[in-house]
C-alpha cells in the first residue's frame, strides 16, 4: 500500500465519501488511489473555485466533510474565494492539496509556492504530511478538524513523494471534539436580561436556524416579549412552511439601522454583533444602537440546539407555549412584466415539498423572504462571505449530497460567470438543479454601492465596468455549450410555464429571466 491508498482508505473509514476534484501531475497517484477505491465518488470540477464551492454546499447539506483534490499552490489559489464563503459557513471540508515531492522543492519549479501561507487565511486547520507513515494520522487529524464544530476547512498538504511511498501504518480514526457548552455565568445573564424589561432582540445563527430550535427560540421569545432575528449572512436555514418564519438582519447599512432601532439588549446564539458589509462615509460599521448591551449566550462552536433548551428552561418557556408557523398557502402566480421580484414569487409558489434554495441573487432577490414565508418546506443556503461566484457550485454540491431533492439556485447574471463552469459538472453528473438566471446584464449591485460610497452617478468609464451588455451574455447558448437544457423567458406567462416543466422533470435545467 503507498500513500496515496493510505489516504483514500482514510478518507473511507472517517465516512468521507465524495471527492471534487481538479487535479494535476502532482496528484495522479492520488488518482490512481481513487481508481482503486469505487466507494469513493469521485467529481470532476473544471475550474478549483468550482470544486470547493461544490464542497461547500455538499458539506452544508450532508453535514460532513467532502473531499476537495487541488493541485498545488496556483490550484488552491484559484480555489479561495470560495473557500472564503466556505469557513464563514462553518462547512465541514478537507481539502487535498498536491505538493512537489519533498527533495524537488529546493529547485524552486515553476509551480512551486508557499502552500501554508496561502491555505491559512481561508482554512480553520492546516499541516503538511511529513512521510508515506504520516498519512493516515494526518488525514485522520484533517477530518477531526473539520468536524469539529460548528464545523471548519481543514488543509492537507501531501507532497508527491509521500503519495507514492510505501507504508504499512494502521488507519486512523477522527476523534472530534463533542460540541462546547455554554457556560452558567452566560446562560443567568441571558435569562436575567429577559426578565428585566428592556428590549431585546435574540439574533441566531448556525444549527439554531434549523426547525427544532427555532421553535424553542419562537417560545422564548412569546414567553418573554424579546424578537428573534437570523444575522445577515447564514449557511443553511430552515424556511417555508410549518416553520417559525424569521428576518434577517437587512443588507443595507439604512434598513438594518431601522431593524435593530430601540434595541436595548442583545443575545447572541452563534451569530455575531451586526456589522455593515463595508464602511460608508457618515454611516455606521456597527448596526446596533449606542449603549446596546451584547450578551454572548452561545458562540458557534457550542450546542446551539441545547444552548436553547437550556434558555427555555431557565425562562419557562414550556413545550405547552403556542408559537407562530407559516402556513402553506394558495400563493398568487406573478402577471405581466418579468421582473426579480415576480420571478421569487413565482418560486416561492411552485417549489416542491423539500426543496433546497441556494440564493447568489445578490440585488435582485433582496426581499426575497416576502415572497416565500408560505412556500412549501425547503432549506435555504445563501452566500455567506460575500465572495460572489458561489452560486452555482454551491448547488452542484448540494444536488450531491441530497440526490432525492430538487435544488432551485437563484443566481444574478453577473456573478454566475464566476464559475460557469459547474454547468458542465451538472451536466456531466446528471444533477436535479433548475438554475434561474436573473439577466438583468449588469452588475446591479455596484451601481447602488457607487451611490451609497457618495461617488455619484457613473459615466461612460464607470459604465462600462459596472455593465453586461455590448455584447449581452446568452444565458441559453452558455448552458446548452456546457451540456445544459435551457430556454428564456422575458414575461411572467413565459417564465411560470418555463418553471413549471423544469420542476417536474428530473437533471439540470437553465432558465435565463430577462428583467
Amino acid at each position: 500500500m503507498n500513500g496515496a491508498d493510505s489516504l483514500c482508505d482514510t478518507l473511507l473509514a472517517n465516512d468521507v465519501d465524495v471527492c471534487f476534484a481538479n487535479p494535476g501531475t502532482s496528484e495522479m497517484h492520488f488518482v490512481a488511489a481513487l481508481d482503486r477505491k469505487p466507494r469513493m465518488r469521485c467529481v470532476l470540477g473544471l475550474f478549483e473555485g468550482v470544486v470547493t464551492g461544490a464542497a461547500d454546499g455538499y458539506g452544508r447539506m450532508a453535514e460532513k466533510p467532502a473531499a476537495t483534490l487541488l493541485h498545488l499552490g496556483p490550484g488552491l489559489g484559484n480555489g479561495l474565494a470560495n473557500l472564503h464563503n466556505a469557513r464563514r459557513a462553518h462547512t465541514p471540508m478537507v481539502n487535498i492539496v498536491g505538493e512537489h515531492a519533498s527533495y524537488h522543492i529546493q529547485y524552486d519549479a515553476p509551480l512551486t509556492t508557499d502552500i501554508e501561507s496561502l491555505a491559512r487565511p481561508m482554512s480553520n486547520w492546516v499541516r503538511r504530511i511529513q512521510s508515506s507513515d504520516d498519512v493516515s494520522g494526518a488525514a485522520a487529524a484533517a477530518v477531526a478538524a473539520a468536524r469539529t464544530e460548528p464545523g471548519g476547512i481543514a488543509t492537507l498538504i501531501l507532497p508527491a513523494d509521500a503519495a507514492w511511498g510505501q507504508t504499512a501504518a494502521p488507519v486512523s480514526q477522527a476523534h472530534p471534539p463533542a460540541p462546547g457548552r455554554i457556560e452558567e455565568a452566560a446562560l443567568l445573564q441571558a435569562r436575567e436580561a429577559l426578565r428585566n424589561g428592556r428590549k431585546t432582540l435574540i439574533l441566531l445563527s448556525g444549527k439554531a436556524l434549523r426547525a427544532g430550535p427555532l421553535e424553542t427560540a419562537a417560545r422564548i421569545a412569546a414567553r418573554t416579549g424579546a424578537r428573534l432575528m437570523a444575522q445577515q449572512s447564514n449557511g443553511r436555514m430552515e424556511r417555508g412552511a410549518g416553520r417559525v418564519p424569521i428576518e434577517r438582519v437587512p443588507y443595507p447599512v439604512d434598513a438594518a439601522v431601522k431593524a435593530l432601532e430601540g434595541t436595548e439588549q442583545l443575545i447572541l446564539i452563534g451569530a455575531r454583533t451586526p456589522v455593515a458589509f463595508f464602511a460608508y462615509p457618515g454611516k455606521p460599521s456597527v448596526l446596533i444602537p449606542e449603549g446596546c448591551d451584547v450578551i454572548t449566550l452561545a458562540s458557534p462552536a457550542d450546542d446551539l440546539p441545547q444552548a436553547l433548551e437550556q434558555l427555555a428552561d431557565a425562562v419557562g418557556a414550556t413545550r405547552d407555549i403556542a408559537v407562530p408557523l407559516a402556513e402553506r398557502g394558495q400563493p398568487d402566480l406573478p402577471a405581466g412584466a418579468l421582473t426579480a421580484s415576480a420571478v421569487i414569487q413565482a418560486i416561492g409558489a411552485l417549489s416542491p415539498e423539500n426543496a433546497v434554495i441556494c440564493d447568489e441573487s445578490v440585488s435582485s432577490g433582496r426581499d426575497s423572504f416576502k415572497w416565500t414565508w408560505n412556500a412549501a418546506p425547503h432549506d435555504f443556503l445563501q452566500i455567506t462571505g460575500g465572495a460572489i461566484g458561489i452560486g452555482i457550485p454551491l448547488a452542484t454540491g448540494a444536488a450531491v449530497a441530497c440526490p432525492d431533492r430538487k435544488v432551485i439556485l437563484m443566481q444574478a447574471d453577473g456573478s454566475a460567470m464566476y464559475t460557469v463552469q459547474g454547468l458542465w459538472t451538472q451536466a456531466r453528473e446528471q444533477l436535479d438543479v433548475v438554475t434561474v438566471i436573473f439577466a438583468n446584464r449588469r452588475y446591479a449591485i455596484l451601481h447602488n454601492e457607487l451611490k451609497m460610497v457618495g461617488a455619484g452617478e457613473p459615466g461612460r468609464n464607470a459604465s462600462r465596468m459596472l455593465n453586461l451588455d455590448e455584447p449581452a451574455i446568452d444565458w441559453v447558448h452558455m448552458a446548452q455549450a456546457a451540456g445544459v437544457e435551457a430556454a428564456r423567458a422575458s414575461d411572467c406567462a413565459a417564465f411560470v410555464d418555463l418553471l413549471r416543466a423544469a420542476l417536474a422533470r428530473k437533471g439540470p435545467f437553465l432558465i435565463e429571466a430577462v428583467i
